[in-house]
């Protein structure tokens, strides 16, 4: 086991641990002094900022952006680029240095309303999956591949783009899934081995949409899932990176690059044409 890998399992085991002397300490005597109670998540947060600032180092530093298809078809905007900034989602855990997030905007006509509904402060709280352009649309190989991991039993959530919604995602949600592991983060999932040590991860699947399984190869353009809203997510969306190994705790992140798009930034819109796989 790497110790990349060990650090990830001992931070998660310090917050199971916390969380357990906090719930004995409600329902029965407390096992520890009060003060000694928060030692275990004081580690964990230590551990946890280690592992966000801990990116890629010598020659993984300096690699070059693999070029590869682009993952989708049609009018699409991004989030959390990693033209903007570099990790784009603020840590380097999972692999995702060089993640991008993203989301269907339909042309719309004039004077109507965009097709992908706004954030909203207050109501409504939460939406359905089917309010969203995103939801459903196809997910194709990025180039041919052998799939590594393929994970299609995690169910597809309301959206959490309210105020009320996102503070839950961020103070209740997402903490717990963290400490369950990646597969709690990423969701349904797709990993593809693209060969000389690069790994391509689709995150947050629909549920039931996986075409491939574990050991099946693939071609550059394949149809292999839809877009879903499964995992750590506020809507549903594609989290797309490459990484240099097959498992997100142990794997540093990978420059990538959309051949015909490259790496659109936070907020740019860009269209990619129907692709068709290579027999």
């Amino acid at each position: 086991m790497s110790v990349r890998k060990t650090m990830m399992v001992l931070y998660r085991v310090c917050w199971l641990v916390f969380m357990a002397l906090v719930l004995i300490g409600v329902f029965s005597e407390p096992l520890l002094p009060f003060g000694l109670t928060f030692v275990p998540a004081v580690a964990a947060m230590v551990i946890g900022f280690t592992l966000s600032r801990s990116g890629p180092r010598g020659a993984l530093k300096d690699r070059p952006a693999v070029e590869v298809e682009p993952p989708v078809t049609g009018r699409w905007s991004a989030l959390n680029s990693p033209a903007d900034k570099v990790p784009s989602h603020g840590t380097h855990a999972y692999g995702q240095a060089y993640a991008i997030d993203i989301v269907a905007e339909p042309e719309t006509g004039a004077g109507e309303p965009p097709a992908r509904p706004p954030f909203r402060w207050l109501w409504p709280i939460v939406r359905r999956n089917r309010d969203f352009p995103a939801f459903g649309a196809p997910l194709l190989a990025v180039a041919d591949a052998t799939v590594v991991r393929a994970s299609d039993g995690q169910r597809d959530h309301l959206s959490r783009n309210s105020l009320l919604a996102l503070l839950y995602l961020m103070v209740f949600e997402g903490g717990v899934r963290e400490m369950f592991g990646a597969g709690r983060i990423i969701g349904n999932h797709v990993t593809l081995d693209l060969g000389e040590g690069t790994y391509a991860v689709y995150a947050h699947a629909q549920r039931g949409s996986l075409q491939v399984k574990a050991g099946d190869t693939v071609r550059a353009g394949q149809q292999i899932a839809r877009v879903g809203n499964s995992g750590n997510t506020t809507e549903p969306h594609l989290h797309f990176h490459l990484m240099d190994g097959p498992d997100p705790d142990s794997a540093r992140g990978v420059p990538f690059t959309w051949r015909g798009v490259g790496v659109p930034a936070g907020g740019e819109a860009f269209t990619v044409g129907e692709q068709v796989a290579r027999a």
